[in-house]
């Protein structure tokens, strides 16, 4: 039996180039030998899809595109290809299965999926709309509302429209501490934690250099609880985890350079909460649309004990300090296994969205 050639597209234009650069590596590394050929497609921060053929830790170092770059100049028949096209090597030609390890913009937010879709290559986790929905911290959130998944206070707003009297309304219906964040971000990037009106414009004015749409949240003084859920139509939550959070909240560099926040895997938990959990983070993944695989994210208030949910991320990290793969390691999924459970739900989607259009016409 031929082995699948597994396409792990990573990089990507966005803030989180480098950790999806280190996530593909990971993934890559764990693959099964004896069933998948991987076929690396990198995206340089300009947006430039190149075929990489060189070592792992390359993409780790990123040095992977000098020597991609000079690879498509030298042999640019064997190296070039388009995503999409009627002329020349397609990307279809060259893998049976796309990966995206996309974190954060133009990766996780629905435009690749889209591409791929178009392309009519199957692909792993969410599709267009879950993965937009998800991504978009303001539409999520309403969704979230329509369904009765709890969440804390917030208000949603455009950068156009800051001025003393929003100013006045944050002030007058959200408790400090107030989170600002940008709305189409990922891994906290932009994100502030407001603990006087003082500091609000500030972090306002510096959320809103990610993005134009804009977002405050009432804090809550948590424990933050976080869910590897997997599957389509009917996912599953796997165990919890809690982070231990070393920073002032669990930030990009506390995900991922200081190393001070660790996790504790499972948490521990009293079982009627876990249970909650578990059951409001399978309603969540299904409202917002998710498939393949995703990781939940809730807050547990200290004092009340009350949950709420804080994200979903549809392209969670596979870094070795990351949640998603040791919370499903924990629940005895080898990290090999999970990849060929992306891989299958991937294709089982495949085929009923190839069945579906076959029956349109």
């Amino acid at each position: 039996m031929s082995k699948m050639r597994l396409g792990v597209i990573f990089g990507g234009k966005s803030t989180e180039h480098e950790v999806s650069r280190v996530s593909a590596a990971h993934v890559i590394e764990a693959a099964d030998p004896d069933k998948y050929d991987i076929v690396k497609i990198g995206i340089t921060p300009q947006g430039k899809w190149l075929l990489y053929e060189g070592p792992t830790e390359a993409m780790r170092d990123g040095s992977w595109q000098a020597r991609a770059e000079a690879d498509l100049a030298s042999d640019p028949e064997r190296f070039g290809f388009s995503v999409v096209g009627s002329a020349g090597r397609q990307l279809k030609d060259m893998i049976d299965f796309a990966l995206p390890i996309l974190h954060g913009v133009n990766g996780e937010d629905g435009s690749v999926q889209g591409l791929l879709q178009i392309a009519d290559i199957p692909y792993g986790g969410s599709g267009i709309a879950g993965s937009a929905v998800a991504m978009d911290k303001i539409t999520a959130k309403r969704v979230m509302d329509a369904v009765g998944i709890p969440q804390t206070p917030y208000i949603a707003f455009l950068s156009s429209e800051v001025s003393p009297e929003l100013e006045a309304r944050i002030n007058a219906e959200l408790r400090y501490p107030v989170f600002i964040k940008p709305v189409n971000m990922g891994s906290s990037v932009g994100i502030s934690k407001v603990k006087t009106p003082a500091e609000l414009m500030p972090a306002i004015e510096f959320a809103a250099r990610f993005d134009s749409r804009l977002l405050a949240e009432q804090g809550v003084d948590c424990r933050e609880i976080e869910v590897a859920v997997m599957g389509n139509d009917e996912p599953k939550a796997f165990a919890l985890g809690e982070i231990i959070v070393g920073a002032e909240f669990y930030d990009y560099d506390d995900k991922y350079t200081n190393g001070v926040s660790h996790p504790e895997i499972p948490a521990k938990i009293e079982p009627e909460l876990r249970d909650r959990i578990l059951r409001l983070a399978e309603e969540a993944y299904k409202a917002m649309g998710c498939e393949g695989f995703s990781r939940c994210d809730f807050m547990v208030d200290r004092g009340t004990g009350e949950v709420f949910i804080n994200e979903i991320n549809t392209i969670p990290g596979f870094t070795p300090i990351s949640m998603f793969p040791m919370l499903m390691q924990s629940a005895g999924v080898s990290y090999s296994e999970i990849i060929d459970r992306i891989v299958e739900l991937g294709l089982e989607r495949f085929r009923r969205r190839t069945a579906l259009q076959s029956a349109r016409m």
